[in-house]
């Protein structure tokens, strides 16, 4: 079945809100197709959204980690979303509300039935920590595939970055088909077709032309 492509370009923010309850408050119903972007703090998520729809400002970039404090999203069209989820790990906050962004990511992933995809963003020179891993079993434990996203690919040399790219493949193998690895740069554009047609594909899920996910 062929499908039609989707223009990343035309994302434009549509609300914000601090958990999944509010969330449902805004976007009643739980319908259509949510892509979610998920990662530590300092992994470079606003930027990366910036690069694949190609907008400067869609998400907001700081040099203090921890920016993204709530549930950010934007849309594509009137049936996909992508979802920029609160920043975790890094940032210098107190534990409690950590421990919020926490519960939050955790019942986001578990619960949201339109969700058709997670992307896990890790700096490639640091991946694979506890939390990014948690994140993976949540989304794989809910049958929800994961792109392992390597970003500032080009802060290492192409035999480091490939290396690195390799091992984590290795790593996530035991999810098989569930999670793909892939190495990104916002800045050099490095990986960009391929993340964009995993995304494309996230858009074009059974459900949406159901009534409902199926159970």
């Amino acid at each position: 079945m062929s499908e039609s492509r989707i223009d990343f370009r035309q994302a434009k923010f549509l609300i914000s809100a601090p958990d999944i309850a509010h969330l449902d408050e805004y976007l009643p119903g739980d319908v259509g197709v949510e892509i979610a972007f998920a990662g530590r703090s300092n992994a470079g998520k606003s930027s990366a959204l910036n690069a694949l729809t190609e907008q400067k400002g869609l998400a907001r970039t700081s040099k203090t980690p921890g920016r993204t404090q709530l549930i950010n999203v934007f849309s594509l069209d009137a049936d996909r979303r992508l979802v920029d989820l609160p920043g975790y790990g890094f940032a210098k906050v107190p534990l409690a509300m950590k421990i919020k962004w926490q519960a939050a990511l955790g019942e986001y992933l578990q619960k949201r039935a339109c969700l058709s995809g997670v992307v896990v963003l890790m700096d490639i020179r640091h991946p694979l920590k506890d939390l990014d891993l948690q994140m993976i079993e949540w989304a794989v434990a809910s049958e929800i595939p994961v792109l392992a996203l390597l970003t500032k690919a080009d802060k290492l040399a192409q035999s480091a970055k490939m290396k690195t790219v390799n091992k984590v493949r290795k790593d996530l193998a035991e999810f098989g088909d569930w999670v793909s690895v892939e190495p990104f740069s916002s800045t050099k554009g490095t990986g960009k077709p391929k993340v964009l047609n995993i995304l494309n594909g996230w858009c074009h899920p059974q459900w949406l032309t159901e009534a409902d996910k199926p159970e």
